[in-house]
């Protein structure tokens, strides 16, 4: 990275010069014109649909602007596609990872610029000695390399889709919601690793709508709203509030619906399961989900919890203790098994691209599915009902009603989580699985989610609730579950919830089943 350094080069990295981005009546990026430093860690802001994403597909190569150009170091470039990005230095670890799933960690880490010989033939046994050492280098060292990458924990692998870009010596780093999937000791990680690139010279460009990690790894932000750019400055020139403000347009006043009355009688008992191990890290747990309850779950990444919630919908083997629906010990052998009426579970997943949705299906189509046998009418399907239904559930969960007629893969992270969620409400689901349901997703969609889950609990629902991001259970769980080492280490009530006593039963600091840590 011979040059990187140099004071001849101009202070500013990338000049975005009124640029914008036009899709048909759409306008994802409207004359949008800032600038940031060489060598800083500058943070790009906005809801999901803002145009955050248009400008990393910009500067990665991927799309190009409809009007206005780019500067990479006081040169105006044409990034026409991703290799000629990556010959400028720019490198891009994206959200929605870009692995081949089927093909092991060393394969995709050689993609596509894997090393050859005279003949044009792969040398994999050089490719794996200087991955083997580069992931060393950046704590990475027990990822096994032969090991297909969808078999690993999906934090590990945003880590290596971070690690790829990395391992390519950037010039400048695009880190795309990166940390949506990480949390704790990771996301500890990845500040490191700022850090370190940042002292090479290198310009981080990091999206994130996590707030403390923005101040915590970047000295400037930009916000965009709606395509058009708000503000950029000094990181430590706004609150919290305002910047809040600035990315929604609109003042959020509570960002957590208020708990219930914590006097409320108990419901009875939806879903519950004694002494349950499935998969490969979920050990023993046992509990009871009861009607009108948001049950928060919180731990490390890969303590089992996962395990809990496939199991409790039929996606992993259960080999040993139960579960139980309404009192009476069940077995789910599939989702369908979950949905079915007298049971009616269902599952917000972990990646909802790959997991919750049909992206080249309507919004529309994904909704009924589930349930598309109630629209039949003998051999065809009643489409003025389904659309009516499906357009009420969207009406509820204030989703473009576009998405009845538009692909799934067209909307932005936070519009494609509410047609996932309106799915299983379509469903008339009487327990929500959520396993991190507000990954990615800007704060006015999280504000919405967390009323809609509140408003599920009220109505007599029951819900499941894991989260990366340690507040929102303690701000919406009525009690958390906290587990450790595949078991619930720890049991902590309302009125003992607080990040300390959940990151204490985390890392394993108490033993107790049942644990009240008064707040500090």
């Amino acid at each position: 990275m011979s040059g990187i350094s140099d004071p001849k080069w101009p202070a500013q990295a990338i000049e975005i010069d009124h640029v914008s981005k036009i899709y048909g009546a759409t306008r994802a990026v409207d004359d949008v014109s800032f600038q940031i430093a060489r060598g800083s860690a500058h943070a790009l802001l906005g809801e999901n649909g803002a145009g955050k994403s248009t400008l990393v597909k910009l500067l990665s190569g991927l799309v190009t602007p409809t009007a206005g150009h780019c500067r990479l170091d006081g040169q105006v470039v044409a990034l026409t596609n991703p290799r000629v990005a990556h010959q400028h230095g720019i490198q891009t670890a994206f959200q929605e990872m870009t692995h081949v799933r089927d093909l092991s960690v060393l394969d995709n880490l050689m993609l596509p610029y894997g090393p050859v010989n005279a003949l044009g033939m792969l040398r994999r046994g050089r490719a794996r000695d200087t991955i083997a050492a580069k992931l060393a280098e950046l704590g990475l060292s027990d990822v096994p390399l032969d090991e297909d990458i969808s078999q690993l924990d999906l934090a590990i692998q945003q880590k290596l889709e971070i690690a790829r870009a990395v391992m390519r010596d950037p010039r400048v780093l695009l880190l795309d919601e990166s940390t949506s999937t990480l949390s704790g000791r990771d996301v500890d990680w990845l500040g490191d690793l700022i850090a370190a690139q940042r002292a090479r010279g290198v310009t981080v460009i990091f999206i994130s709508h996590r707030l403390p990690e923005v101040r915590a790894f970047c000295d400037t932000v930009t916000v965009l709203r709606n395509g058009r750019h708000i503000a950029t400055a000094p990181t430590a020139q706004f609150s919290d509030a305002e910047i809040i403000n600035m990315i929604a347009g609109r003042e959020l006043t509570q960002a957590f619906p208020p708990r219930p009355d914590a006097s409320r009688p108990a419901g009875n008992e939806v879903l519950g399961a004694t002494d349950l191990c499935a998969g490969s890290k979920l050990r023993r747990a046992s509990f009871s989900l009861r009607a009108g309850e948001v049950l928060g779950v919180a731990g490390l990444q890969g303590m089992g919890q996962l395990d809990l919630f496939l199991a409790c919908f039929g996606m992993a083997d259960v080999h040993g203790g139960s579960l139980r629906v309404d009192g009476e010990p069940i077995v789910i052998q599939s989702p369908v098994d979950a949905v079915r009426a007298n049971i009616g579970i269902s599952l917000v997943p972990e990646d909802r691209k790959t997991e919750g949705l049909f992206l080249q299906l309507t919004g529309m189509l994904n909704a009924s599915m589930p349930v598309v046998d109630r629209f039949r009418r003998g051999l065809l399907i009643d489409n003025a009902a389904e659309t009516d239904a499906v357009e009420d559930v969207f009406t509820r969960m204030q989703i473009d009603l576009r998405a009845l007629w538009t692909r799934a893969g067209a909307f932005s992270g936070g519009n494609q989580q509410k047609i996932v969620i309106a799915k299983w409400l379509l469903a008339q689901s009487r327990v929500l699985l959520l396993y991190d349901p507000t990954r990615g997703i800007d704060v006015g969609t999280k504000s919405e989610i967390y009323r809609l889950i509140r408003d599920y609990a009220d109505a007599g629902g029951a819900v499941l609730f894991y989260s990366t991001e340690i507040p929102e259970i303690v701000h919406l769980a009525d009690r958390a579950l906290v587990f450790y080492g595949g078991e619930i280490g720890a049991e902590i009530q309302a009125h003992h919830l607080s990040e300390k006593a959940i990151l204490q039963a985390a890392l394993g600091s108490s033993s107790s089943r049942i644990v009240e840590v008064a707040e500090a």
